[in-house]
């Protein structure tokens, strides 16, 4: 069958009727439903592993945290954190749907392929939307690989929306291509010798194989090929992005890190509790020290807290692109973070510097918690 007489293959009720009729399909949708209904069930075991991690496993405080953890602390904190991760499932499974049915047209079946059925039901603006959020929220090292899977997209969707106009087709699925690849190299020249000379083989062919990898599938492949090539991609696909996300997700902060100072009313600080802080009640402090343990600080013993700033990702590849990191995201170009100064001694969990007169005064006072008691006097 040839592209331009695919149409009947993807629409109308001729085709679905025909789909319908073949066995096995009633079991392909079974499957689908299952799936459909199981999907939003995986950013709540997340939010389950991430406390039940936090908690060192132990039930008791776990079960505490639940109590006092805002669910809408622990979304936001899933959403930052994985927000990478929409636009490289769509995009990817984009790509394999209309490779699918550019070279098997046949085989392409909304009815029994959930590759099929999400490709036809994924619109054009949120393709867009995908390749928008991906642009901002991927590192630089990653943008290659952007653009690959935006090229492959745009040749594979104009081969199927104009296969009467071969000028058109040529212009997607070889020039703009060659012209792209050519571009990249331009901009990205100075950073692939640094990266081979730093040993960061990894980093070097993100940035030299996919722009030249978007030359390579603007078309169909074999069809006897296609639909096993492009189920076991998407099934490599299902199973290593919840993993990954799993793995980043398990490592990002959930609690507010704060250093608590600690002692009697009347005398010197005693000790600085370091960890994360759940709570403060109308008597106690609740914080979840470095161990795992909750500690309850009566509010009588609390002399001041201090929020701890995030010293941020220690950078481990030395790349950079005209000054650009290479780990670093677009967002975080244009919106740059807080300069973290000198770490105050409390964060570290050391008491405070005493004066002569033997009184502590905190050498750089950071932003107390809206929630802590104020210090009394002394």
């Amino acid at each position: 069958m040839a592209v331009g007489e695919m149409g009947p293959a993807v629409s109308g009720s001729a085709a679905i009727g025909s789909a319908e009729r073949r066995p096995g399909t009633k079991q392909a949708q079974q499957a689908q439903q299952w799936l459909l209904t199981l999907l939003p069930a995986f950013p709540v075991l997340l939010l389950v592993l991430r406390l039940w991690r936090l908690s060192r496993q132990d039930m008791p405080t776990m079960l505490l945290l639940v109590q006092y953890v805002s669910p809408l602390g622990l979304l936001s904190a899933l959403l930052i954190a994985l927000v990478w991760a929409f636009p490289l499932v769509v995009l990817v499974l984009a790509v394999l749907g209309r490779l699918l049915q550019v070279s098997a047209p046949d085989r392409f079946d909304p009815e029994r392929s959930l590759l099929a059925y999400g490709t036809v039901r994924t619109p054009g603006w949120v393709l867009v939307a995908a390749l928008a959020l991906a642009a901002l929220t991927w590192q630089l090292r990653f943008l290659p690989l952007l653009l690959m899977l935006a090229l492959w997209l745009l040749a594979l969707r104009t081969r199927l929306r104009h296969p009467e106009r071969p000028r058109r087709i040529l212009a997607t699925a070889l020039v703009l291509p060659v012209v792209a690849a050519a571009a990249s190299y331009a901009w990205l020249a100075p950073a692939v010798p640094r990266a081979v000379g730093e040993g960061e083989l990894a980093t070097a062919l993100l940035l030299v194989v996919p722009p030249l990898g978007a030359v390579v599938l603007t078309g169909p492949v074999p069809r006897p090929v296609a639909p096993a090539l492009t189920r076991v991609l998407a099934y490599a696909v299902a199973a290593v992005v919840p993993l990954v996300t799993g793995v980043v997700f398990l490592r990002v902060p959930l609690l507010p890190a704060v250093a608590v100072e600690v002692g009697p009313e009347a005398g010197p600080v005693r000790e600085v509790v370091r960890g994360e802080a759940v709570t403060v009640t109308d008597r106690m402090t609740i914080v979840l020290d470095g161990r795992g343990e909750v500690r309850f600080l009566p509010n009588d013993h609390v002399r001041g807290q201090l929020l701890c700033p995030d010293p941020g990702r220690i950078p481990v590849s030395r790349v950079d692109v005209y000054g650009w990191h290479v780990e670093e995201t677009a967002l975080d170009w244009m919106i740059p973070r807080q300069a973290v100064g000198r770490p105050d001694p409390r964060c570290l969990g050391r008491l405070p510097a005493a004066d002569p007169a033997g009184s502590s005064a905190p050498p750089s006072p950071g932003p107390a918690l809206p929630s802590s008691p104020p210090p009394r006097a002394r």
